[in-house]
């Protein structure tokens, strides 16, 4: 039975969270006000999108909300406080295709988000959908850093570091207590930081993936930091973060970059990015290209030329977007055999805004 949205509830929990705010508030001062209302605003729409996701795939998934853990912080300002160095503790979305056999065995998808503070949220329902259609298990980490759970978890950010460990941990919990997993058949796909977080996995745990896509991945941070603003180098450079500047410690930087570690390449590989990205820009993801031929590696890739639609040219709900996808669920299919592949656009709008298309 599907499940809906009580909007009561969604008014209740606004309510009593602005109270909550108000509260809070009282108790800072002018300073301190915008990053209180910053992170309990973020917080409130997170809890506003957990609803969300049982109304807009709630009729083709089950949908979970796990809270397993990752290593240590990585920045620990007082090591001899107590629970200073228990492991980091994050909520994962789950969602299960209904009509699957709870008996058999299904292949898994993780998929990682992206956003340097960023969250997975309903922006990828057709995504979802389409993942469930084929009979994907999929698993959607909320890694140290994301937004929505506080001002202490946004701290925890550990950008290009210990997040990959935790997305790691996501696919390990996923194969080791689910049943009807196939650990055999397990698959990683991301878009910008989330296509990067693929990326680190795969090459630095190549025996824990059978195949990866990486969509638009920030693949260099030194020559990020190059042509990116002051305003967004400071995200890394906070002292919470990394706590230099690439100028400072760019050893540091390559460390956290795909690009650096191309040599470690074993699992199949596909690259999507589009020459008018107005985020990661095109140059990032063409070194990482030129690095992995240069390292004598097999994979695919495809740049496409000005699509509309930038950064996310094929995650929204446009002709050459579907098509894009298509291609990404082809790549996956060749390794993960999934039960119901999708093989063309048809398939694809029928997955993905069912009842609405019918052609």
């Amino acid at each position: 039975m599907r499940s809906y949205v009580n909007l009561t509830s969604i008014g209740m929990l606004l309510f009593f969270s602005f109270g909550l705010l108000a509260q809070q508030t009282e108790q800072v001062t002018n300073d301190d006000l915008n990053q209180v209302l910053k992170h309990r605003l973020d917080v409130l729409q997170k809890k506003v999108d957990d609803l969300l996701w049982h109304e807009r795939v709630g009729d083709v998934a089950h949908v979970d909300k796990i809270f397993i853990y990752g290593p240590p912080p990585a920045n620990i300002p007082d090591p001899d406080a107590k629970g200073a160095h228990n492991p980091v503790k994050f909520y994962s979305y789950v969602f299960v295709p209904r009509d699957i056999d709870p008996a058999g065995k299904y292949p898994l998808i993780v998929l990682p988000h992206g956003g340097v503070h960023g969250d997975f949220d309903t922006y990828h329902t057709h995504i979802i959908r389409e993942l469930m259609a084929q009979q994907y298990i999929v698993i959607a980490p909320e890694y140290r850093g994301s937004t929505g759970y506080g001002k202490g978890f946004y701290e925890q950010i550990d950008y290009g570091g210990l997040e990959n460990d935790d997305v790691l941990a996501s696919r390990n919990h996923m194969v080791e207590h689910y049943d009807f997993v196939d650990k055999n058949r397990v698959g990683i796909m991301g878009w910008s930081h989330g296509g990067m977080i693929a990326l680190m996995n795969i090459f630095f745990h190549p025996k824990a993936y059978e195949v990866a896509f990486a969509g638009v991945p920030v693949s260099d941070l030194v020559a990020r930091m190059g042509y990116m603003t002051q305003s967004y180098r400071d995200l890394y450079e906070a002292d919470y973060h990394i706590g230099q500047s690439a100028h400072e410690n760019v050893a540091e930087y390559r460390r956290r970059s795909p690009v650096w570690h191309a040599e470690k390449l074993q699992t199949p590989l596909l690259i999507h990015t589009n020459t008018n990205d107005d985020d990661v820009n095109v140059l990032e993801v063409e070194h990482l290209i030129k690095a992995l031929k240069a390292e004598g590696k097999s994979f695919e890739y495809e740049i496409y030329q000005d699509v509309p639609g930038g950064h996310s040219f094929d995650r929204i709900d446009t002709p050459q977007a579907w098509e894009a996808r298509v291609k990404i669920y082809r790549h996956l299919a060749k390794y993960l055999k999934p039960e119901r592949p999708i093989n063309s656009v048809k398939q694809l709008k029928q997955a993905a805004y069912l009842p609405l298309w019918k052609d």
